[in-house]
């Protein structure tokens, strides 16, 4: 069964290959399962992609363009973190959307390999994060916050995607992605005890200065200087 003739031919290979991809369980993918279901010759493939890899990239690329655009279509609200539960509400409608798409994009992940596309990602959220960082309202690195939901924004994304549409309960998006906002906010040192908040509040504002120092570029300190003065940031940022 092909897909719809009325599409032009490229259109047809790249959500052959996504639907193909997406439906294969980790199993090869022929070129010829792709121009059967597309309704295409290989040379038509070979035309506009070179080769099946060549494809299967495109695919991945079209589909992050797609992400993107969606993570990024908002204006900032001036608090960072209700921007990331944002981030994260539109990770998961982006799955729920494009389901076939999405488990190609995030779905297809090997043992010992690590794709460009959760690189790509982690960077968006660490971006906003960044952010967060440099108001104070962070208790861990940007980095590791934005490693760290991205994982649970990955997650649930995939287990609402595997349960039936009338199944699905989205409280349990709203659930983890508030959890682990908390976990890695400021807020949560508020918490501490009295002997522990002094502490919490030095590696909070160390967070804070080692974000903005570096998205700031300073002049004012020599190369080596900035880069010891960033290792000793970090190292009290990271102190437990």
């Amino acid at each position: 069964m092909s897909l719809d003739g009325q599409l032009p031919p490229k259109t047809r290979l790249l959500r052959a290959a996504a639907e193909l991809l997406a439906n294969s369980a980790g199993a090869p993918v022929s070129t010829r399962q792709i121009t059967q279901l597309a309704g295409v010759t290989a040379p038509t493939l070979y035309h506009h992609f070179g080769d099946k890899e060549g494809l299967f990239d495109a695919v991945v690329t079209a589909g992050f363009e797609e992400y993107v655009a969606g993570e990024r279509d908002f204006a900032p609200s001036g608090h960072p973190l209700e921007d990331i539960r944002r981030m994260w509400d539109n990770h998961v409608q982006f799955g729920l959307n494009h389901p076939e798409l999405y488990l190609v994009m995030f779905g297809n992940i090997r043992p010992e390999s690590r794709p460009s596309i959760v690189a790509d990602a982690e960077a968006l959220m660490e971006e906003m994060l960044n952010k967060a960082a440099m108001a104070g309202q962070l208790n861990v690195q940007p980095r590791e916050a934005a490693r760290s939901i991205l994982a649970a924004n990955v997650g649930v994304t995939l287990m609402l995607i595997a349960e039936p549409a009338t199944e699905r309960n989205l409280e349990l998006s709203t659930m983890t992605r508030d959890a682990m906002i908390f976990a890695v906010a400021a807020e949560q040192a508020a918490g501490a005890g009295s002997d522990d908040s002094g502490k919490s509040s030095v590696v909070v504002a160390a967070i804070a200065l080692n974000a903005a120092l570096q998205a700031s570029h300073s002049d004012q300190l020599s190369s080596s200087e900035l880069k010891l003065f960033l290792e000793w940031l970090h190292r009290i940022s990271s102190s437990q």
